[in-house]
């Protein structure tokens, strides 16, 4: 049995108000409240892990002042070791050509 072109234009306008009319959606209220809730405490726990990514970032960049001054003082101090060598060198090599 085959269906005739105006059948099938027929059911192609009355298909969704049939649908409709089955009511085939199930009832999601109680799936919506967990679901709900889900996303609420995940929410919370993006909220918390922001939180502490945060206080790690402010540690971090503590840390790397400390050591950023540490190292500046460290170069500063091998800077005038080299300096005072460099002089003493110059100040050899002087007396030698005097010599």
């Amino acid at each position: 049995m085959t269906l005739a072109q105006e059948d099938i234009e027929f059911i192609k306008d009355h298909l969704r108000e049939w649908l409709d009319e089955l009511e085939l959606t199930p009832p999601s209220a109680p799936r919506d409240k967990e679901l709900l809730e889900r996303m609420v405490r995940v929410e919370e726990e993006l909220k918390h892990q922001r939180a502490l990514i945060q206080t790690v970032l402010e540690q971090m960049d503590k840390r790397f002042e400390t050591l950023q001054t540490h190292m500046d003082k460290r170069f500063e101090a091998q800077q005038e070791q080299m300096d005072k060598r460099f002089e003493a060198f110059q100040e050899a090599m002087n007396i030698a050509m005097r010599v």
